[in-house]
């Protein structure tokens, strides 16, 4: 069956008459098939010229005139043909239909036997299946049954075929409803009709079953890369999301170790019970980053070690549970300076009400007052920070601070277009600005799905 692509085109209705749409050319066969072409060629060659021989044999060629090499060039030349029937599937077809029209004229006994005339049958039903421009292949089929059609209707109307009916196959009066020679002629072109539609009817059929395949092979490759774009978007995704906490991360931690040293350093001969305080900040503040870094980068290299059973359950037991809303008084604690205060308020439409927040939203959350926190420790000249979550039907979260922009520390942006990002991709919305008079103030809304504000209001 002939390769394709999905470029071949289909037919169409046009002007009140099916015309099929011209197409591009599809590659032509490749070595292999050309290959399998010349041995097709060589091996009917040696059935058509056997067949011959064999009819030849039983005394039907004694009439023949050219002597036997001409009937043998006239078998290897139409053998010759199939050569090129992919290639060329048109020429093949067209020259088939000459070299049946003349040997037909000249030996018509070498026409007619069976291997001669299934191998015009093939090349035939080759034109038809191969043509890659569809509408070529209607004007050389249409040339070709004219060809034929025109050639039996002067045999019998000029030429003696009416006489070859008389003398050959009519021998009676005959016993059917129809006279004997309009019958015998009828039959002739109803033959015909069978053999030149039946190449042309199953070279179509052909032609449609491999569109049908290309279009099916194309689509498993678009869907294939489709697949993997949306892989690579994913991957991406996760990517971002993962910077994303790594910068949290780092900004609070770091952050806050810098903050708890300057202030270990001021008190350090004064009060050295602060500064112990202090520097046991910044020792738990330092291990908590480096739990949660180790975390996040066992995420990225779960992938790189995901056929390594063992490796990967080594990973997941290694890995620390998400923060959660029950963390933020951890989180609040570390954030609290000498130099800034930092108070916290947890507000719960009912008790426990934090405990059934989807965990995707209690980490979001966390994300934000971390970020937020951050940025007053580097950005700001507060001495009084406050956080508030409260908890309904609706989460909203709350940071407040009464400080000045700290002139030299201007940051990228990074962390509050990290905060909004968080906030849109649950649906949530966030207010982020300068407070009237003094001080910055952060606030988001995380909307709850209607079973999870059940689960709070409960």
């Amino acid at each position: 069956m002939p390769r394709v692509r999905h470029t071949l085109g289909r037919w169409t209705r046009s002007h009140g008459s099916w015309v099929p749409r011209r197409t591009g050319n599809a590659p032509a066969p490749g070595r292999e098939g050309r290959r399998a072409d010349v041995w097709m060629a060589a091996v009917w060659f040696v059935v058509a010229a056997l067949g011959q021989e064999l009819v030849r044999s039983i005394g039907a060629m004694e009439s023949v005139g050219g002597g036997t090499a001409w009937q043998h060039v006239a078998i290897a030349s139409a053998s010759a043909l199939l050569v090129w029937r992919r290639s060329h599937p048109l020429a093949v077809a067209g020259a088939s239909a000459v070299h049946m029209f003349v040997v037909g004229v000249l030996i018509a006994p070498v026409m007619a036997t069976v291997p001669m005339q299934a191998l015009y049958f093939f090349a035939l039903y080759s034109g038809v299946a191969w043509a890659r421009d569809r509408r070529a292949m209607v004007y050389v089929v249409a040339d070709v049954l004219t060809l034929m059609f025109c050639w039996l209707a002067w045999m019998f109307a000029l030429g003696s075929g009416v006489e070859e009916l008389r003398s050959g196959v009519v021998t009676g009066q005959g016993e059917g409803p129809f006279p004997a020679i309009p019958a015998g002629v009828a039959y002739v072109f109803l033959i015909n009709v069978l053999y030149f539609g039946g190449a042309l009817l199953i070279g179509q059929v052909a032609w449609r079953g491999a569109l049908r395949t290309a279009q099916v092979v194309d689509q498993a490759e678009t869907i294939r890369q489709q697949s993997g774009r949306l892989r690579d978007q994913a991957v991406v995704g996760e990517r971002l999301r993962i910077a994303r906490e790594l910068h949290d991360v780092v900004a609070h931690h770091v952050s806050v170790m810098g903050v708890q040293a300057a202030a270990a350093r001021r008190v350090l001969t004064r009060d050295p019970e602060a500064a112990r305080a202090a520097l046991r900040a910044v020792e738990t503040s330092s291990r908590d980053a480096v739990g949660q870094m180790r975390g996040l980068l066992g995420t990225l290299r779960s992938g790189e070690l995901a056929a390594d059973a063992q490796d990967a359950r080594a990973i997941a037991e290694d890995r620390a549970p998400q923060p959660t809303l029950a963390d933020l008084a951890d989180l609040v604690a570390q954030a609290d300076t000498p130099t800034c205060s930092v108070d916290y308020s947890l507000v719960e439409a009912t008790p426990g009400a934090g405990g059934a927040v989807p965990p995707p939203v209690q980490l979001s959350a966390y994300r934000v007052v971390q970020e937020s926190l951050a940025n007053v420790r580097r950005h700001s000249t507060a001495h009084r920070a406050s956080v508030v979550v409260r908890v309904g039907e609706h989460i909203e979260v709350e940071v407040l601070d009464d400080g000045s922009p700290r002139v030299g520390t201007s940051g990228t942006g990074l962390g509050l277009q990290g905060i909004r990002e968080r906030v849109q991709h649950l649906g949530g919305d966030a207010d982020i600005g300068p407070r009237h008079g003094a001080g910055f103030r952060v606030r988001v809304r995380f909307p709850l799905t209607s079973s999870a504000a059940a689960r709070v209001a409960k």
